[in-house]
């Protein structure tokens, strides 16, 4: 045991963990707590710890709050191990290691640091900024581009600092670049003319150009220079093949965990809080144009700096496994800038109905509003409570529901244990009564209006596109995601006014390919499962055959929906659930909504083993994927993703089952997702290669979304039939999967013009 350095430890409240046994009683400290009493959740009047920290030499923080209390920094998983203000020494709770075997790598290399650090043996980070050059004249970034021509090997890292997040709202205020791993320069943007210009060009043809978030840059520097780049590469990207959970792919998380720089941006940081505060302005307010060069430039110079040196790291690591190589190249790369492109042809929105569908829902919400103040219920409980009743107030919502209106609760709590009055609960009160039906109806229409219409409008370029993000990285399936301006995977499906918004330009048609139930055809063609693949092979409705198939019903699969409408909703609800581990329970319950007839969970039980018995291969398949995750705790899918699933390992039943059901979720998931990217990339490539008009706009779950010229809707449908059904590797023979198309003038496919078009006129 280590005796020279004095130790503090610092944790929220207390409790019966053994700090000194996780520490492998490596060193004595002493324990303190923020809080003096038991607390879920320690708030900053509860805090009465009494402490010197000048006693101490080294002080560990466990947990959130106890960083928080005693730093500017808000994540302890991102800062667990790194030392910050050369004395505190963050670190996750160790009694989550029980219930989160994913933790214990992070708790591993944690406990190494700050033993490290105590002992002696890791030092505080010390580098010089002397060589993070910031250049605000044309003839010195000239002498450095020219010296980086000469000097420069395969590789030069790029990032661009920007006054905005798309390229069409803001400008971009410099260019940072690097090809070493301890040097580099910022160059701000207004020296750039001709020779500069020609420089950098020459550069971005003749290396490989490192970026993290390459999709952001690129499109920066591709609107507003011009520029085009031979081949890049994309460390976001990279460290998502190694590490695919959210949130871990930050290029100043990165800096702390695998380079010398630690948390070079806190200056920065540092800067931005003391402006906000001085200035009186909100942080959603602040842009990068508000920051003096002098700070500006040693960070920028550093985030190119962090980038070559991770991607050195990174690019061994994937070298190693070449199915993760493969998944770089062949999908992610090629995926990125295929969503470059998606995202500059914009979502095409007509002003015109953006405009009545606004007024519209103003006038249904303020309608619903209007004959719900009409119930007596709401009288008596504004006369009760002495105030107006709101209904946003959940506080409000539930006493009136409950106390008032007297309905029974369903049963469906919060997370503070409180009773539920979300929409499933609402839906099923309003069997019962009009007022959940009409606060429903109320919070519905209000978001389709404060999520997306009040929104849209001003967030239109000036051709009526909007311009969003797609998302490589941000899910753990694989599957693309969306966020930016416009949340392109959460669009309202039950009612078509937002998407009847999204409509075509003069001489073009909104041209939706779907891919017809792909995750199960995904399944039947990885099981081998000779039963089901016949069933995609057969034609006609999928749930239907199925329905047929497993209870034997005498008629053909055309009259199935109509005359036993229950066991079609039963098939239905077992091919998707079973494939995710759902039991009886959860079948019973989806039929019985689904259908809205009660489906008993010994019917819903009878049915899953009829299922199996008719799909055995499919049964033996998801048992063996089963046992690989529990014995392995990762698991490849066909195209070479690997999903990590360290908590198979929990002690905890219910957090190990979650996770076996995670994997498969992945297997068939990523899978589907890969077909429909791999299928508008080739598309797109033969778009550009032919000179093609047609413009995909969007991937939305399995769709892809495009307008298209009227004179090459057939080419464009033939083509990207093709290419999504082209044999990967997952395919039934002489049976692709399935392909719908839908044209017409926007994305409702009419409905839009059916329900609201006497508006417009």
């Amino acid at each position: 045991m280590m005796n020279q350095a004095k130790v503090a430890l610092i944790d929220k409240a207390p409790n019966r963990t053994d700090y000194v046994r996780h520490f492998n009683n490596a060193f004595e400290f002493d324990q303190y707590h923020l809080c003096s009493e038991q607390k879920k959740k320690v708030l900053k009047r509860d805090v009465d710890i009494e402490i010197d920290l000048d006693q101490y030499d080294w002080i560990i923080l466990v947990g959130s709050e106890a960083l928080i209390f005693f730093t500017n920094e808000r994540s302890v998983t991102e800062h667990s191990g790194r030392l910050i203000d050369n004395k505190f020494l963050p670190v996750i709770n160790p009694a989550m290691l029980s219930f989160k075997p994913e933790a214990r790598r992070t708790w591993e290399e944690s406990l190494g640091n700050i033993i490290g650090y105590i002992e002696g043996s890791l030092k505080p980070i010390e580098y010089s900024t002397e060589k993070f050059l910031g250049v605000e004249d044309t003839a010195t970034a000239v002498s450095w581009l020219k010296t980086a021509i000469e000097e420069c090997g395969e590789y030069i890292a790029c990032d661009t600092e920007t006054s905005g997040l798309f390229p069409r709202d803001g400008h971009v205020l410099g260019i940072s670049l690097a090809y070493k791993d301890d040097e580099g320069v910022y160059i701000l943007s207004d020296v750039v003319d001709e020779e500069v210009e020609s420089l950098m060009q020459k550069l971005f043809t003749t290396r490989i150009v490192i970026f993290h978030n390459a999709k952001f840059d690129l499109a920066m520097l591709e609107y507003h220079f011009g520029f085009t780049f031979a081949r890049v590469e994309d460390t976001m990207l990279m460290h998502y093949l190694l590490n695919e959970n959210p949130g871990t792919h930050g290029l100043k998380q990165l800096a702390m965990k695998h380079t010398k720089y630690g948390d070079y941006e806190k200056p920065l940081s540092e800067y931005i809080d003391s402006y906000c505060k001085r200035n009186r302005v909100l942080k959603s307010q602040f842009n990068w144009g508000m920051i003096p060069f002098d700070i500006m430039k040693v960070y920028s110079a550093m985030d190119s700096v962090v980038t070559f040196t991770i991607f050195h790291l990174f690019k061994e690591a994937i070298a190693k496994n070449p199915k993760l190589q493969k998944v770089y190249d062949t999908l992610l790369i090629p995926g990125m800038l295929f969503l470059k492109d998606c995202q500059d042809a914009g979502v095409p929105f007509d002003r015109k109905r953006l405009e009545v569908a606004q007024n519209l829902m103003e006038k249904d919400i303020a309608e619903a509003i209007n004959n719900l103040y009409n119930f007596k219920e709401i009288k008596i409980f504004e006369k009760g409570q002495g105030k107006e009743f709101n209904p946003n107030s959940t506080v409000q919502l539930r006493s009136l529901l409950f106390d008032y209106i007297g309905l029974k609760p369903t049963g469906k709590k919060t997370g503070t244990g409180a009773h539920s009055t979300d929409a499933e609960v609402l839906q099923a009160l309003g069997a019962e009564h009009e007022v959940p039906q009409y606060i429903l109806d109320i919070r519905q229409k209000s978001k389709i209006k404060n999520t997306y219409l009040d929104k849209i409008i001003p967030q239109l370029d000036r051709d009526s596109r909007l311009r969003t993000n797609f998302n490589l990285h941000s899910t753990t399936s694989g599957r693309l995601s969306s966020s930016g301006k416009l949340n392109m995977q959460q669009i309202p499906r039950d009612n078509p006014i937002i998407k009847g918004c999204i409509k075509a330009t003069e001489g073009n048609k909104i041209v939706a390919m779907d891919l017809t139930t792909a995750e199960v055809y995904v399944a039947a063609a990885l099981s081998g499962d000779k039963n089901l693949q016949q069933v995609f092979r057969g034609g006609g409705n999928f749930h239907s055959s199925i329905a047929k198939l497993v209870f034997k019903l005498p008629c053909d699969v055309a009259d199935v929906g109509d005359r036993y409408s229950l066991e079609r909703q039963a098939a239905k609800a077992v091919t998707f659930g079973i494939m995710y581990g759902a039991g009886a329970m959860k079948i019973s319950q989806q039929v019985s909504k689904d259908a809205g007839s009660y489906f008993s969970v010994k019917e819903a039980q009878e049915v899953i083993n009829d299922y199996f018995h008719q799909f055995q291969d499919l049964k033996k398949w998801l048992e063996h994927c089963k046992v690989f995750i529990e014995a392995n705790a990762f698991i490849y899918s066909t195209f070479g993703r690997k999903r990590r699933l360290e908590n198979v390992k929990s002690s905890d039943k219910g957090i190990a089952s979650h996770e076996v059901r995670s994997g498969i979720n992945f297997l068939v998931q990523s899978v589907a997702s890969d077909i429909n990217l791999a299928g508008a990339i080739d598309m797109q490539n033969y778009i550009r290669e032919h000179s093609l008009k047609a413009k995909i706009f969007a991937l939305v779950h399995d769709s892809v979304l495009a307008e298209v010229p009227e004179h090459e809707i057939d080419h464009y449908c033939e083509k990207l039939k093709k290419f999504v059904q082209f044999d990967r590797g997952v395919y039934i023979e002489n049976c692709p999967v399935g392909c719908d198309f839908d044209v017409s003038e926007d994305y409702s496919n009419g409905k839009f013009e059916k329900k609201y078009g006497g508006l417009l006129t």
